[in-house]
């Protein structure tokens, strides 16, 4: 009995730091701040396109319209054409006729001048002259014209004002402009290289801040890569829409970035050490951080998120002090590797969701100084690879 008790006692002291790692996913959102603040009751906008394309459905039926009321003034030089060109094809075939007989006879004399096997050989191979004549053109009355709606799809309908209205800053409204936007878009470019196809559309950027010009520079200039194939063999009228719409986004990408106010629904994973009593100041980091990540708003007031961001760096702080503790050669530590790895990891997932990639790059490379003591999984190495592109895109 004795023995057994002391191989409990034992037993429990091995796992007395045997830390129970889990973990939860957080939702917050955020309001993405643009390169230029503008306060929200100047936030207006106005969007002038000027483009090649300048196609609108009622032009494309207009136009078929027109073709259809024009062959029908035209079907009497239609037929007189029609017959006039049937007489050119009668004279043609009269004189088709005489040069196939003159060919024949030609043919049949040198086949007659050949002796008799190898008259007899050729025929053997179907290689006796014969007599070829042309076909008989024979006439056809052209039939009168009917109109039939054109098919839109084989269009390429698109004019300034749809360009226009597709141009759109997040949290702006349209109307008398704070933020007046001039675009200049160049037709799409294709161009061959190596077999392929690759396209680029320079296009012109104008801003204005209440008349003052803040921005001017050209986009889509370089050549991206379209087709395997040359560009002779692609549809170009679907790969010049195709191009259209990403430049399209391309532009609003670059408005927005500059000026647009979106609210970002984002999801972090963080993780938290079951306490037994001696992580107190890591179970009191996890609600501060957590807590108040979910009390971020999105709105332009920073007062509230101000607040919260406060509150939330206690955490972080909590956190960063708790890493100085670790023993990454103990594994019996109460503070050894398996801590520090959690904590690096929240503390660059929180920082890239965030988007403190400066602090996240920090974290980052603190932690890849002390990889080799760490033990990480294959999805946790993959996990680190992925937070390190985001960090550097």
């Amino acid at each position: 009995m004795r023995k057994f008790l002391l191989s409990i006692v034992f037993i429990s002291g091995l796992n007395l730091h045997a830390q129970s790692i889990n973990s939860e996913t957080i939702d917050f959102r955020v309001l993405k701040t643009p390169q230029t603040s503008i306060s929200e009751n100047a936030r207006t906008y106005n969007v002038t396109v000027n483009s090649p394309y300048n196609l609108t459905k009622e032009d494309v039926i207009k136009q078929a319209k027109q073709e259809h009321q024009d062959a029908v003034a035209n079907f009497s030089n239609t037929i007189a054409e029609s017959q006039k060109d049937h007489q050119q094809a009668l004279k043609d075939y009269n004189e088709d006729v005489i040069k196939a007989k003159e060919k024949f006879a030609l043919e049949s004399a040198e086949f007659k001048k050949l002796s008799l096997l190898e008259r007899l050989t050729l025929q053997e191979k179907g290689l006796k002259p014969q007599l070829q004549l042309p076909s008989k053109p024979v006439y056809i009355k052209p039939s009168p014209p009917v109109y039939r709606e054109p098919n839109l799809a084989d269009y390429f309908i698109v004019d300034n004002n749809v360009l226009a209205s597709q141009i759109l800053i997040d949290g702006y409204k349209r109307g008398n402009p704070n933020v007046d936007v001039n675009i200049d878009m160049q037709t799409v470019n294709f161009q061959d290289n190596a077999g392929q196809t690759y396209a680029n559309q320079p296009t012109k950027i104008i801003v204005k801040e209440n008349g003052s010009e803040k921005i001017n520079t050209t986009i889509s200039q370089d050549f991206i890569f379209v087709s395997s194939q040359p560009s002779n063999n692609i549809n170009r009228p679907m790969e010049e829409k195709k191009y259209l719409t990403n430049n399209i986004k391309a532009i609003n990408a670059f408005l927005n970035d500059n000026y647009g106010y979106k609210t970002l629904t984002k999801q972090v994973k963080l993780e938290f050490v079951k306490n037994k009593g001696e992580y107190d100041d890591l179970e009191k980091a996890h609600i501060y951080v957590t807590t108040n990540l979910r009390k971020l708003q999105a709105n332009s007031d920073p007062a509230g998120n101000t607040v919260a961001f406060a509150n939330m760096k206690k955490g972080t702080d909590l956190w960063d002090q708790a890493l100085k503790k670790v023993n990454y050669t103990d594994k019996k530590a109460p503070y050894n590797a398996k801590i520090g790895k959690y904590l690096f990891f929240n503390l660059i997932r929180l920082n890239v969701a965030l988007e403190n990639k400066k602090e996240a790059e920090k974290y980052l490379n603190d932690m890849q100084e002390k990889l080799v003591e760490m033990d990480l999984s294959y999805n946790e190495k993959a996990e680190l690879k992925q937070l390190e592109k985001e960090i550097y895109k």
